[in-house]
């Protein structure tokens, strides 16, 4: 093959408010649970189905960590673009473990915060909750 794309589009909802840590060296490392719905009509009952699947975000970007830190939480809209990576770990009983992530690095990385930013900033002042975002698909 002489070429290959890994690229992961998602527009969901956070489903807890995202964790960010720092590395020993000071750089922040953002995680969060980003939930992603499609629903249906049964053709057999006419029931309204739905199906979420959950996915894990892993950001490295300082300043998509920045906005995580202080507008992301539980609940809001987010567009997510990154690339989709598989790590290996070991468990406290040294069993092999594999945990498939969205990752958003410092380059190629884009989250767009399709319902505004609605926390209160480090500096007190109140952002409001008037933006309307639009992507068009």
């Amino acid at each position: 093959m002489s070429g290959s794309v890994n690229r992961v589009v998602l527009i969901g909802n956070v489903g807890q408010d995202p964790e960010v840590r720092r590395t020993q060296d000071g750089k922040p490392i953002a995680n969060m649970s980003l939930a992603t719905s499609e629903s249906w009509k049964d053709k057999n009952t006419g029931e309204r189905k739905e199906k979420t699947e959950w996915h894990r975000v892993c950001v490295f970007n300082e300043g998509l960590c920045r906005v995580i830190e202080n507008y992301v939480k539980k609940g809001s809209k987010l567009y997510v673009e990154g690339s989709m990576q598989t790590r290996k770990w070991q468990d406290k009983d040294g069993n092999d473990k594999f945990s498939t992530e969205v990752v958003l690095n410092g380059y190629g990385g884009q989250l767009v915060m399709l319902d505004g930013p609605s926390k209160q900033s480090d500096h007190g002042s109140h952002r409001s909750n008037d933006m309307d975002d639009e992507i068009q698909l």
